[in-house]
């Protein structure tokens, strides 16, 4: 197994796709079983030429793409570099021995009724459950029904790993595009099975700390939450040894918890404030990870009632988090540590690996006020190659489960099976 990437910033899509191709094959130096392209929108007007061009100088058997508002790639210094709002265009090769690599586009007309059998599923994407099938998934911003997907997809696929992002435009926005074969795809999704010697693995930092403590729904109706009960936490001896919970309406849990906050963090909670939504009801002792961080959309001052980014049922544990550069940054790098751990147990496999990232348009140089900060703190505990865009949101999973999200950045870390 063989992966590289190349980025060029040529203002002519011509001589970018010349320039990516020559890197790329000079540095694979293998026959390209798959290819993936991310195209900055600059070149938006250039969409319906890209995979032709493509197509003519690398004869690939398998090519999928989408634009973006930035793109990611290995620049000619071997540096991942992060291109935001400017002409790039970022490809990744690989060549996978021993690995079958199945793609598909997919309209929302295509998808089977939420309440088909998972045989519906199965034969939508066309490869069999049994086969522990890895998913990369591409998605246009203008296909309705990513959530229903991602829902199917689970309950077809549930022990695979699925990562990706939606295709994104400029500032100003503009034409969005999805790439498969030599076609551009509008309102669609394009995607990879990938099975046999490879595995996904994925890291998914949401960039948020939890502030206070966890509380249980006691009422709540679609994505309104109307009551929650207090809930001890780890090491909170005098709620525990009490053994009394308080409801309260969450308005209530919000303000009781803004007045112990330091003044740093008051502020930050007027526009930075989410919801993480508890993934595995048994785990007790909650870490980074454990949450789905969701946007808290409303509040009703009558009924004390809050609304948020997600449906929520009767007996969920939420809790209140803040986002800031300094946390996103903390989040990514405790999550690259976890990993960098769990991987010192298979280093060969990591040795030809390759990584796909999928990062909000909400982080990057916007967020931390310099480029590249992702990118480069993602090298610095695995120095594989790296290629990716910048996304109108981010797909991976949390818990069991695959969900859209926002304000992320979503790796997956693509290599051979351990031995």
């Amino acid at each position: 197994m063989r992966w590289v990437s190349a980025l060029s910033q040529r203002p002519s899509l011509e001589a970018a796709i010349k320039e990516v191709v020559e890197l790329a094959q000079d540095h694979l130096r293998a026959s390209p079983d798959l290819g993936l392209v991310f195209i900055s929108s600059a070149f938006a007007s250039d969409y319906s030429r890209l995979m032709p061009l493509l197509q003519e100088q690398l004869c690939l058997p398998t090519l999928i793409g989408c634009g973006a508002g930035g793109v990611v790639g290995m620049n000619s210094r071997h540096q991942a570099q992060e291109i935001e709002g400017e002409p790039a265009l970022s490809l990744m090769l690989a060549h996978l021995p021993d690995v079958k690599v199945h793609p598909f586009h997919i309209s929302a007309d295509d998808l089977p009724d939420l309440d088909s059998p998972p045989d519906q599923w199965v034969e939508l994407i066309g490869v069999k459950p049994e086969d522990q099938p890895q998913f990369i998934v591409l998605v246009d911003p203008y296909f309705g029904q990513i959530n229903d997907f991602l829902q199917g997809l689970d309950y077809a696929y549930p022990g695979s790993v699925k990562v990706g992002g939606l295709a994104s435009t400029g500032v100003m926005g503009g034409t969005t595009g999805v790439f498969c074969g030599s076609r551009r795809y509008s309102e669609e999704i394009v995607g990879l099975a990938l099975h046999g010697n490879i595995v996904i693995e994925t890291i998914v930092a949401q960039g948020c700390r939890p502030i206070g403590h966890p509380y249980r729904v006691t009422q709540g109706e679609r994505n309104i939450v109307l009551e929650v009960e207090t809930q001890a936490e780890d090491g909170d001896l005098e709620m525990a040894s009490s053994g009394v919970s308080v409801r309260l309406s969450p308005l209530e849990a919000l303000q009781d918890l803004v007045q112990d906050l330091n003044e740093e963090d008051r502020q930050l909670a007027q526009n930075s404030l989410f919801v993480g939504v508890v993934r595995d009801e048994f785990k007790q002792k909650l870490e980074p990870g454990d949450f789905l961080i969701r946007n808290l959309i409303g509040v009703d001052p009558r009924a004390g009632a809050i609304a948020i980014g997600d449906r929520v049922r009767p007996g969920q544990r939420i809790q209140f988090h803040l986002r800031d550069s300094r946390t996103s940054a903390e989040d990514l790098e405790l999550l690259m540590e976890r990993y960098q751990r769990q991987a010192s147990s298979f280093p060969e496999e990591l040795t030809n690996a390759a990584a796909l990232m999928f990062s909000c348009l909400g982080r990057g140089e916007g967020l931390y006020g310099e480029p590249n900060f992702d990118s480069e703190l993602f090298r610095r505990y695995l120095n594989i190659p790296l290629s990716g865009f910048f996304c109108n949101g981010e797909i991976g999973p949390v818990g069991n489960g695959t969900f859209l999200h926002g304000y992320t950045s979503v790796f997956g870390i693509c290599r051979q099976r351990k031995n």
